[in-house]
């Protein structure tokens, strides 16, 4: 799951716009994660924050030695 830093984070809300699987949501003004199956590691929370408030602890890589 994504997760954002409370110091930087100043709750603009365009994470939670782009954010399809409802992982991030506004709870009583504040932008909050939500535990999910549906995140589908987009990144595109991460991407859209002006203030880098916000990463994704994953990496997503292709082992180029298989060959299909």
């Amino acid at each position: 799951m994504p997760q954002i830093d409370a110091d930087k984070c100043d709750n603009c809300g365009l994470c939670v716009s782009v954010c399809d699987c409802g992982a991030l949501v506004y709870i009583e003004d504040t932008v909050t994660v939500i535990e999910t199956h549906t995140c589908g590691w987009c990144m595109m929370c991460e991407a859209v924050c002006p203030l880098g408030a916000l990463t994704c602890p994953f990496e997503i890589m292709f082992d180029e030695t298989t060959q299909p």
